[in-house]
């Protein structure tokens, strides 16, 4: 029964945290300005996240990290680096096939 609370109360402390992040990351937009009016103009531009920005770093990372995991899992220390091995060719070439994202910049 206590789990039960305990559990509940660390679930809304973990939700009171992250709405308030949330909140604070919707403006990233640049913005700029008239002088005679101060009228905010919206650019329309908006920087990639840190996925885009990163995209094929971070999708080589995880496929080595997951061919290091089954590796160890089915052969021990050099069944990991023999799968690491496999998990960093395979996030390449999966890396390299996907398409290109297109933003538009609003050139």
């Amino acid at each position: 029964m206590i789990k039960k609370y305990f559990t509940t109360f660390l679930m809304a402390i973990m939700l009171a945290v992250a709405i308030p992040a949330m909140a604070g990351t919707a403006s990233a937009q640049t913005r700029r300005y008239n002088n005679r009016t101060q009228t905010r103009y919206n650019d329309g531009y908006k920087q990639p996240n840190v996925y885009d920005r990163h995209r094929q770093a971070i999708n080589i990372g995880v496929a080595t990290g997951v061919g290091a995991i089954i590796g160890a899992l089915l052969g021990g220390k050099k069944g990991a680096l023999i799968g690491g091995a496999a998990g960093v060719a395979g996030g390449y070439i999966i890396s390299k096939k996907q398409q290109p994202r297109n933003y538009n910049y609003g050139y």
